[in-house]
């Protein structure tokens, strides 16, 4: 076989396996889309399924706690199990035990059994989302290709939270909301049949031994949390409340210590306290809180306020959607000659002048004037955020702590997505006055969104000191390495 045959068949064989990593991308972008997007599709769906289900006010939160809670608990056991049993074999498993989930909530006729299957949607989702980017490491273990890859995973959290949104209201206004869980079962098949033919099976190598008491701790600290969080909506003096949260830091603090005496920790500490790392999981804290919680209060003015059907309110956050994917695309390319510094910092200004814009919602608003242009700072911001962080949440990570390092960005968000929620609940209550005009709800929203935008600038002073990774550790000096050391 002559040279310029054998690379040509080297070729070939290259381009197929890129090829099938792209492929494989789109599978796992596709299984976390779904997750994310089940945070948010039955919001616009709860005051119709309340009626049809014959659900009281005080059970109605529920719909969506029990999704929240589970998650937010199990991730960093999630992690561990994707990494002791095998990546792959976990995803299969979460999506599968996923899409089940859904199916009985589509087909649920009690309260109970709708709010079952949420909390079972939420214990896979907290299987599926690490396993999905501890694979995503595999099928990207270095090169160029990696900031494109994480960019696009990065930016399924923004985009899959406005979706969510746009199609619980289109379904709940043209179909059922029954179909804002029969939707999964369709995705997570096409996602498994994905992975399951691209991607290769991957493990921690080693001991594969379980930290059950780090188990025990994180699972109780992380729920206590959300749950805590959650009741906040309610009040912060309610013993629901902070409660609630004092026992979680209370037992999140015993986690720490019980993590650094035992031999084979859930969390290995290394994974947390490295100051690049640890900045991205604060950063991905604080985006969640602005993202979920500001989301959720953008809609409530979009409808109640502007008087927009659930569709049309929907599709009136398309805009912040399609600005966050070209946004990450741009700095996807760039990050390399950027760094991660400089576009996490200039994302949170962004993001906080979003707000501030949003601060003069009125009873007299328009969309054009008022909501459009915030919206799309808010998708650049995000963009810019998301990218930098998603690459530096598994900077230098050894490839054995990929799944609980994945598990550990996730948890960071869905905390700070209750904790959004919680205080921006509690505030726009204590705004209004227990005032229900249009004029009081839009000064409710308008101090929400001032809130958000002083947790938003957060981020910036938490990038330009505690990252300091040199822009050339992105490509490598020979601009082919990987943005993400594996050991």
């Amino acid at each position: 076989m002559s040279v310029a045959t054998q690379l040509a068949d080297a070729g070939i064989q290259q381009g197929s396996r890129a090829t099938g990593r792209c492929w494989a991308l789109v599978f796992l972008a596709l299984a976390q889309f779904m997750v994310v997007l089940d945070g948010t599709i039955v919001n616009l769906a709860l005051p119709r399924l309340q009626i049809e289900m014959g659900i009281s006010d005080s059970t109605r939160s529920w719909v969506v706690t029990a999704y929240a809670l589970p998650f937010g608990a199990f991730l960093l056991l999630g992690g561990r199990i994707a990494d002791f049993s095998g990546r792959k074999r976990a995803f299969v498993a979460a999506a599968v035990g996923f899409a089940v989930a859904s199916l009985i909530g589509g087909i649920a006729q009690q309260a109970w059994e709708l709010i079952g299957a949420r909390a079972l949607q939420g214990v896979f989702a907290a299987l599926l989302a690490p396993a999905a980017l501890a694979l995503l490491t595999v099928a990207f273990p270095g090169g160029k290709d990696r900031g494109t890859a994480f960019a696009i995973f990065g930016s399924i959290t923004g985009v899959g939270a406005a979706v969510g949104v746009l199609l619980g209201g289109f379904l709940t206004e043209h179909v059922t909301w029954r179909w804002c869980f029969f939707v999964n079962v369709p995705i997570a098949v096409i996602a498994v049949a994905g992975v399951w033919a691209l991607v290769s099976e991957s493990r921690a190598q080693g001991s594969t031994k379980y930290d059950w008491p780090g188990v025990v701790l994180a699972a109780l600290g992380l729920g206590s949390l959300v749950y805590g969080f959650t009741n906040a909506e309610h009040g912060w003096d309610a013993p629901e409340a902070w409660g609630f949260i004092a026992a979680g830091v209370l037992l999140l603090v015993l986690f720490v210590a019980v993590e650094r005496k035992v031999r084979h920790p859930l969390l290995p500490l290394r994974v947390a306290t490295e100051r690049n790392r640890g900045a991205a999981y604060l950063a991905a804290c604080l985006s969640g809180a602005v993202l979920i919680g500001g989301i959720l209060f953008i809609n409530f003015y979009i409808q109640i306020v502007l008087g927009f059907a659930p569709f049309l309110a929907g599709l009136a956050s398309l805009p912040m959607t399609v600005v966050l994917i070209i946004t990450a695309g741009v700095v996807a390319k760039n990050l390399p000659k950027l760094g991660a510094k400089i576009p996490t910092a200039v994302g949170s200004v962004l993001m906080a002048s979003a707000m501030v814009w949003l601060t003069q919602v009125s009873a007299e608003g328009n969309y054009l004037a008022t909501m459009l242009p915030a919206l799309l700072l808010m998708g650049a911001g995000l963009g810019m955020v998301f990218v930098p962080m998603q690459n530096l949440a598994l900077f230098g990570v050894h490839k054995d702590d990929s799944g609980v390092a994945s598990a550990l960005v996730n948890a960071s968000q869905q905390i700070g997505g209750s904790l959004g929620i919680a205080l921006f609940s509690t505030i726009a209550a204590a705004a209004t006055a227990g005032g229900t005009s249009l004029a009081a709800l839009s000064a409710g929203y308008s101090m929400v969104f001032l809130w958000a935008a002083g947790i938003a600038i957060l981020i910036a002073p938490i990038a330009l000191l505690l990252i300091d990774i040199d822009r050339k550790k992105f490509t490598g000096s020979d601009g082919d390495a990987p943005i993400v050391h594996l050991g």
